[in-house]
């Protein structure tokens, strides 16, 4: 991007709006006289309370602020515009019969961009306008373009991560669903973990985030074990066993050079990290290094528990799937010796949010029976949906959602929080619903009480589904109870949708077997 090309998108249609602050009525008029006629929008206000009020509600482009005012002084009006996130960003120039320096440099400290004394000269405050008006375009532009790169950024590393993903899933075609099921086992367990003393300190958001991000990666070095190791119907010799056991080590120096060729990548640190720890055991006797107790990185103690309890409840060519209770015997078990005592400890208090995972993203019929789950909804009693509009605030998850919408032949409107989906259903009509649960404005529980207000009496009301990535404790149940006809775990998988769509129309429109209308809670 050149200098010329952010100079050119810098260019505004209009001058802008210009909010002008003074308790003396004739300086505000020649404020006004000095600025009107060059197409600005002008505001005013006499008091600092006043100027906060329309700062927050009009955002203007710049404010000319009096510092010399009864009640409450511009430098408190600019202390407080400058800690408010919806204001900090627009220029504020003081206007002041004070002279000195001092004065100045306490004006500039405060967050100021420039300083114009007392009495005004027409000349000058245009000028002085036009210029910090010009300045913060260009610095608008600038983030735009910052922000429009990050975007790209991140949406190329969840592509990478899925892509990288999937290849490891090619090569061990049963466990289709094992990805998406340890991710968000590993999220719920840190995120019920991230107040515990022993994880606090580890456990903050961005870690968090990281961690579920990452955790696809765990197996990738399976793509180096032969196919008649990684594929075998029967055990493993020991000879066998050991090669398998190179996964480890396969995964951790594949995401290590590629991290180096990064200049270093936090989230394929995190990544090596849990294809590297994920087999160490809390006694030592794990492998590849014989990692023990605290030695192991909390992401690989996460998704020890993770994997092992996703191992026992699914279907494998060689075993039949593990029953939910069984498999919490066996993570009992290895309490204080395959795994972390206290994420055991985690894992039992969130026992059924695993299940539900387990039940959301199983690959067959025998792991949902073994679960105690229904079986799954035949995909041609889907009802036909069309129009689909989809509410989620993280402009990531909005793009892979409404391509991956897309490809199934919707044609798929977007919000980025419930206040514009609710202008968009006030003024066209949608088959379908999808809404984040988390979001600023107006989140996904408020929406779906305000479309169940709007459409009250209708005899087809629009079918909501609930999106989330972080309330594990949601099920289809609950979600009916406040208003949904279902929900969903991200990473949004087309398989469960179409099972859910199944649902809807068969219980909605008659078009199936009763018995499939409940999905798994």
């Amino acid at each position: 991007m050149t200098t010329d090309t952010l100079q050119t998108a810098a260019e505004p249609e209009l001058p802008g709006t210009l909010l002008l602050v003074d308790d003396t009525t004739a300086n505000l008029q020649v404020l006004r006289e000095a600025l009107d006629g060059i197409g600005y929008k002008l505001l005013a206000a006499k008091s600092g309370p006043s100027a906060l009020s329309i700062a927050q509600k009009a955002l203007p482009d710049l404010i000319l602020l009096d510092i010399m005012m009864p009640e409450m002084d511009g430098h408190e009006v600019c202390r407080r515009l400058k800690a408010d996130a919806a204001t900090r960003h627009i220029p504020v120039i003081f206007l002041t019969a004070l002279t000195s320096a001092e004065d100045e440099a306490r004006g500039l400290a405060l967050g100021a961009v420039d300083y114009i004394t007392k009495p005004i000269h027409p000349e000058l405050v245009r000028a002085r306008v036009r210029t910090h008006l010009e300045l913060k375009r260009y610095q608008d532009c600038l983030e735009r373009l910052v922000e429009e790169q990050t975007r790209e950024i991140a949406l190329t590393q969840a592509v990478m991560i899925e892509s990288l993903a999937t290849l490891a899933e090619y090569r061990d075609p049963e466990t289709g669903g094992h990805i998406k099921r340890t991710q968000n086992y590993v999220k719920a367990l840190a995120v019920y973990l991230k107040d515990h003393p022993r994880f606090r300190d580890t456990l903050d958001e961005k870690t968090i985030e990281l961690l579920y991000l990452s955790a696809p990666l765990h197996d990738i070095g399976k793509v180096g074990v032969r196919d008649h190791i990684l594929l075998k119907a029967g055990s493993l010799t020991d000879a066998e066993f050991e090669t398998m056991k190179k996964h480890t080590e396969y995964g951790h120096d594949a995401l290590f050079i590629t991290e180096q060729k990064l200049g270093g990548s936090t989230f394929l640190a995190c990544a090596r990290e849990i294809a590297s720890t994920h087999q160490e055991k809390w006694d030592g006797s794990g492998y590849p290094k014989g990692l023990k107790g605290d030695e192991i990185p909390v992401s690989g103690r996460l998704m020890a528990v993770a994997d092992v309890y996703d191992a026992l409840i699914s279907k494998r060519i060689y075993k039949p799937p593990m029953s939910h209770e069984k498999a919490l015997g066996i993570i009992r078990e290895g309490r204080g010796s395959h795994f972390d005592p206290d994420v055991v400890d985690a894992f039992l208090e969130i026992e059924s949010t695993f299940r539900n995972i387990a039940l959301t993203f199983a690959d067959h019929d025998e792991e949902r029976k073994a679960l105690g789950g229904p079986p799954e909804t035949p995909p041609d009693e889907i009802c036909e949906v069309e129009t689909v509009l989809l509410v989620e605030d993280n402009e990531i998850n909005l793009s892979i959602m409404r391509s991956q919408l897309s490809a199934m032949g919707f044609e798929v409107k977007t919000a980025t929080n419930g206040q514009q989906a609710l202008r968009q259903i006030s003024e066209a009509r949608f088959d379908f619903i999808l809404t984040d649960l988390e979001m600023p404005v107006l989140d996904g529980y408020q929406l779906v009480r305000e479309v169940r207000r709007l459409e009250e009496g209708s005899q087809t009301p629009t079918p909501v589904l609930a999106i989330t990535a972080s309330d594990f404790d949601l099920n289809d149940e609950k979600a009916r109870r406040v208003g949904f006809d279902g929900y969903m775990l991200k990473p949004l998988e087309m398989d469960v949708l179409r099972r859910k769509l199944a649902a809807i129309g068969c219980s909605r429109f008659g078009t199936g077997s009763k018995t499939s209308e409940a999905e798994p809670d």
